[in-house]
């Protein structure tokens, strides 16, 4: 067995993440240091991809803010993340959405997935 592959599999992944995919909608909590003070902001938006597996596997989030698209790229290991939520589930028909990038408006919205 790989060395590489047991330490990541040991000591990195998380187990503590809820299921989410391209399409959903989550709301990641994350911790900010500034001086000596550590805050709380989260960061709502769809998610666009989940890449990597292990150690580096990260995941793309696309919010509005206000007329400007943001993405912000989160790895899942990163100790900063205090939780995630998933507010909706999106039902796409691919694993990354990122023609969502040129959409606007109504042709934006994703339909929502039932159980």
């Amino acid at each position: 067995m790989d060395l590489v592959q047991f330490v990541n599999d040991e000591f990195v992944s998380r187990k503590d993440l809820p299921e989410f995919g391209a399409g959903d909608t989550i709301t990641v909590y994350t911790q900010i240091s500034e001086g000596e003070k550590t805050r709380t902001q989260f960061f709502r938006g769809v998610v666009l991809q989940r890449r990597g597996s292990g150690a580096t596997e990260t995941f793309t989030i696309r919010k509005m803010s206000g007329n400007v698209g943001v993405e912000r790229i989160f790895p899942v290991n990163l100790p900063a993340i205090e939780k995630i939520e998933v507010n909706k589930r999106g039902k796409v028909r691919r694993a990354r959405i990122f023609y969502q990038r040129e959409r606007t408006g109504k042709a934006a919205r994703i339909k929502e997935r039932r159980f």
